[in-house]
């Protein structure tokens, strides 16, 4: 009772100080900003609230913290307008929701498909808050309980959800998820320091492959040069399909969902270090497992898009639980948001349970700015979804340099190297070959994802075990064995069996055709190579570190395995198998005007001519040769879209005050920017 006599005052006093003018003006200007930032692929929550840490400097801690929620509630909402129309992630918390939300946009539905999504993303933000509200006080006893075990446990639930989207070959998933967590695994260990598949000639792989890379490459670049060698617009038939109210009518069809999948949401997003990353996957996998009729998913299942986008939102409430009880981020953006609270007013706010004893009523504020933000940001997205949505009508052609251009500056924020553009570029070629040969590419990516969860909550479970089984063997096992982690490994075992079981009903890229032996064979070989050589890498790290090679080895060891059992399934079985499946045999691929490397082509020679002459410069080449010559545009509309091009990435850049890939040439004359 003493907790509801503080908390209602608390909460009346948030209120009074929200419903002004001037905050709820400031709130619509984040949410208006956050917005903007999450349409563009690749930048999200981090790289907005970084572009506000300048004015948080003495703010009115109200009108700061207005601010910054309007942009953070959002950023999970708008992120969907790329993942829907071009099929590119717009942050690694809507990659589920390209796998049906872009079939829907080829089929001239993207406005019910955003719609659906907007709808999922209102309710789900609002149950964010609901929960917040209920548990900002009573939360500590629950986020206390998941230690290194449960933290660990939570992270097997995150794979387990492979067996779901493994697709017809189970073990095809199994392996693009080892893979996925082997390629995870390169750069310096965080236990022992220890060098995995990198070296320090080359210190770019030392700190291995960014999300934001895997993300773009895995589905951003097969997806656009899908469609760039079609040479058409993304929806064939350029129609818009039903509008916004259909796509409301969905989510009241499947409300339950959204209800199921906002609480997997919120639980995660209180767990520190999962957040957005592993949570759209999770609510994915339940939404397929929960489906009757599986066939559709893969190919515009609508339940495939009101499941993620509701865990989406949801889980930004649960994450500040740990960041306001605790000062625990729980994402990147969450870490950045507790820099900014300590910029506030004269610099006394300071998040954790001194916010909730002095300033009850302000941590109460950022609840109901929560709630608004999610209720502004969604009517402004529904209001803006079918103008925007007929950017599917616009021939490809004309969308393809601009995308290439945002992935690429997208990819070099994340390490501000150029070699973050060539890793785009390799790990691009993955993804296309892993579509083509229909391979789990979301089994790749939740195996990337998760690979550091998994490596570090086990060897500190380890550690920790190791230590309380020399006490006795009893508290060795209460330990590893706690109610939470039955429950969840109880969850985790009927989530496998159910997915293998449905597994075989959900085509993820289409119905591909099966084809000749020898392409598959050939992907198949060159994947048993690079597992091959990780485990001998793995394999000459000394014993003492032995911490940093049993993940790799345990990894590789399955991963090799389930190849083998492929080679000789291959080996055995007719052209005819579903595991010999090739988009290239027949389809769009195969119909495709346009080849591959010839499409591939263009974005080398981008990525080529940066190396020499710098971004803008050779962005400026790319785009006028681009169009005149593949999209065979007149010299004034060239000029003109080439013009646009360079400006919107001149006022992006300055405004985040973000560089450009340097060239050799910026190395031996000194330019002004954006040429230096």
């Amino acid at each position: 009772m003493d907790v509801f006599a503080t908390a209602m005052p608390a909460l009346g006093q948030a209120w009074a100080l929200i419903l002004q003018p001037v905050v709820l003006g400031y709130l619509v200007l984040g949410v208006v900003m956050g917005l903007a930032v999450g349409v563009f692929p690749g930048l999200g929550g981090i790289a907005g609230l970084s572009l506000l840490l300048p004015f948080m400097f003495g703010m009115d801690p109200v009108l700061g913290l207005a601010l910054m929620v309007g942009m953070v509630a959002v950023v999970p909402t708008s992120d969907t307008f790329a993942s829907v129309l071009m099929g590119i992630p717009g942050s690694s918390a809507s990659q589920a929701t390209v796998l049906d939300g872009f079939p829907l946009a080829k089929k001239g539905q993207a406005a019910r498909a955003l719609s659906a999504a907007f709808t999922s993303s209102l309710f789900g933000g609002l149950v964010g808050a609901l929960f917040l509200t209920m548990f900002i006080v009573v939360a500590r006893p629950l986020v206390l309980a998941f230690g290194l075990p449960e933290m660990l446990m939570i992270s097997v639930l995150g794979l387990s959800m492979v067996a779901v989207l493994a697709g017809r070959v189970a073990l095809k998933g199994l392996a693009a998820a080892g893979l996925g967590m082997l390629i995870g695994t390169i750069g310096e260990a965080d236990a022992g320091g220890s060098l995995r598949m990198a070296t320090y000639d080359i210190p770019y792989l030392t700190d291995g492959l960014k999300l934001v890379i895997v993300g773009l490459g895995i589905f951003a670049v097969p997806e656009i040069v899908s469609l760039l060698r079609q040479d058409r617009s993304i929806a064939k038939d350029a129609k818009l399909g039903a509008g916004w109210g259909t796509g409301v009518k969905d989510w009241v069809a499947n409300k339950w969902l959204s209800v199921r999948c906002s609480l997997i949401g919120v639980v995660v997003g209180v767990i520190p270090g999962l957040g957005g990353s592993v949570v759209d996957w999770i609510a994915y996998g339940h939404a397929v497992q929960s489906t009757k009729d599986k066939s559709g998913f893969g190919k515009g299942e609508i339940r495939g898009i009101v499941g993620p986008e509701s865990s989406n939102n949801a889980k930004e409430g649960g994450g500040l639980v740990p960041t306001l009880l605790f000062g625990i981020p729980g994402s990147g953006s969450m870490a950045i948001f507790i820099g900014a609270i300590a910029l506030l007013g004269s610099g006394d706010i300071e998040v954790g349970p001194s916010m909730l004893r002095d300033n009850l009523d302000i941590t109460y504020s950022i609840v109901w700015l929560l709630a608004l933000a999610n209720v502004v940001g969604t009517i402004l997205c529904i209001a803006a979804s079918g103008g925007i949505a007929k950017l599917t009508t616009i021939r490809f052609t004309y969308l393809a340099p601009f995308l290439f251009m945002l992935i690429s500056f997208a990819a070099f924020q994340s390490g501000q190297n150029f070699e973050d553009i060539l890793a785009l570029f390799a790990i691009g070629l993955i993804g296309i070959f892993l579509r083509r040969f229909d391979w789990s590419r979301p089994a790749f990516l939740i195996g990337f994802v998760l690979s550091n969860p998994v490596e570090k909550f086990s060897n500190q479970a380890f550690q920790i075990a190791s230590f309380r089984f020399r006490k006795s063997f009893e508290e060795g096992l209460d330990y590893l064995f706690s109610p939470i982690v039955i429950v969840l490994l109880i969850v985790t075992v009927v989530s496998v069996v159910l997915g293998l079981r449905q597994a075989k009903s959900i085509m993820a890229e289409g119905d591909v055709k099966s084809g000749s032996k020898r392409a598959p064979l050939v992907f198949l070989m060159l994947l048993m190579a690079y597992v091959v050589a990780a485990l001998i890498n793995a394999n000459m790290i000394p014993d003492y570190n032995m911490t940093d090679k049993i993940i790799p080895l345990a990894v590789g060891g399955i991963t090799l395995t389930a190849l083998l059992i492929l080679l000789v399934q291959m080996l055995l079985r007719p052209e005819t198998d579903a595991v010999f499946a090739d988009k290239e045999v027949a389809g769009e691929d195969a119909d495709a005007p346009y080849g591959l490397w010839g499409t591939l082509a263009w974005f080398a020679g981008l990525i080529v001519a940066t190396y020499f002459t710098g971004f803008i410069l050779a962005l400026l080449g790319f785009l006028v040769a681009f169009l005149r010559v593949r999209a065979q545009a007149p010299w004034p509309k060239t000029l003109i879209l080439t013009a646009a091009g360079i400006a919107l990435m001149c006022v992006m850049a300055g405004a985040l005050n973000r560089d450009f890939p340097p060239g050799l040439l910026q190395q031996a004359v000194d330019l002004p920017w954006p040429l230096k």
